[in-house]
């Protein structure tokens, strides 16, 4: 471990100058040359992952593809998210519900790609391929992940605000998702992410106590575990097939089984209703959809060529490129705990 961080250091300067030559374009094929075993060396490091969950199959499969989600709906897919500053974007808003376990598997396969080639990829296309390594391995559909993104150098606890609360109206989802050139199909799509995974009940006690679009027997089921009051007890988002990544997501949306206000609203009389319907009725029409979405999410702002570093590990930034560049956009290392 120790060898292959100093062969990153090392490496840093050369790249450096490397890049400001390279394409600002990301390519699927980025690192055929530079790290060919990049791609199967993450594979192999979500797969453990998942594997090594047993019952709990789905949890880290949903933290990664959760923790891309949240990294794209900021500063975009620069892996600024996982920088463990202590007044960064962790500690922020809807970060602080993202469980721990997704940043430490993506730093762990960091440690992997790290050692097979030393700083040549990027914590931001780790965690773009993990999510859809992580989708793949619970049942779900692959796509061809363009690469060559490169790593942020700050945090952005400010940008934040551009996630969409699980209290979101439609109208809302449609703003934040525009926002980011995103369209209805594509939300409608990227929200099925919430086949998978879980919620806790601060996130969903006003809809089961408060709101009419859902169903009573499902309701009532919810607030034996979720009092009014709120509690941090967890309820899969899919409580049909909770461990697969499929379209149950939307048949659930259709009985007014939606276990978030946001999910709901999805389907309640708008202008998404066909879409839903379309979804629940073919898994081929979802996959299909949701791929297109994940493509176009995780290029949302990536930085390229010179822009960034490539970081050594994805918790910190690179302390030998802050020495290096005397910029104003390099900073002084902030300080790491545990996660």
């Amino acid at each position: 471990m120790a060898a292959a961080s100093a062969s990153c250091l090392s490496l840093l300067v050369v790249l450096a100058a490397l890049a400001s030559a390279a394409s600002t374009q990301l390519s699927s094929t980025f690192y055929d040359r530079s790290c060919p075993n990049a791609l199967s060396t993450i594979r192999s490091g979500v797969d453990a992952a998942v594997r090594d969950q047993n019952a709990k199959i789905s949890r880290v499969g949903a933290s990664l593809l959760r923790l891309h989600f949240h990294a794209a709906f900021m500063q975009g897919c620069d892996a600024s998210l996982l920088l463990n500053d202590t007044s960064g974007e962790q500690t922020k808003g809807p970060n602080l519900s993202l469980n721990p376990r997704g940043f430490v598997v993506v730093n762990n396969i960091k440690a992997q790609v790290e050692a097979v080639c030393p700083g040549v990829v990027s914590c931001a296309d780790i965690v773009a391929v993990a999510a859809r390594d992580s989708v793949v391995a619970l049942g779900g559909p692959s796509w061809t992940v363009l690469l060559g993104r490169r790593d942020s150098t700050a945090s952005f606890p400010g940008q934040t605000s551009d996630l969409p609360p699980p209290t979101s109206s439609l109208q809302q989802l449609l703003s934040a998702y525009n926002k980011k050139n995103l369209n209805p199909t594509d939300m409608v799509a990227l929200s099925g992410a919430h086949t998978i995974g879980q919620a806790q009940c601060s996130s969903f006690k006003d809809h089961i106590y408060n709101d009419t679009n859902i169903n009573s027997a499902f309701a009532t089921s919810l607030r034996a575990n979720c009092p009014r009051a709120g509690s941090s007890t967890l309820a899969p988002l899919d409580t049909t097939t909770p461990n697969a990544f499929d379209n149950a997501y939307y048949t659930n949306l259709l009985s007014q089984r939606g276990l978030l206000h946001s999910d709901q609203e999805l389907f309640n009389s708008g202008s998404t209703d066909s879409t839903v319907r379309n979804f629940a009725s073919s898994t081929s029409a979802f996959n299909s959809a949701f791929a297109t979405a994940m493509v176009k999410m995780g290029n949302i702002s990536p930085l390229t060529g010179s822009q960034g570093q490539i970081r050594c590990s994805c918790w910190k930034v690179n302390s030998i490129i802050l020495r290096v560049k005397s910029s104003s956009k390099y900073y002084t290392p902030m300080r790491y705990g545990s996660v």
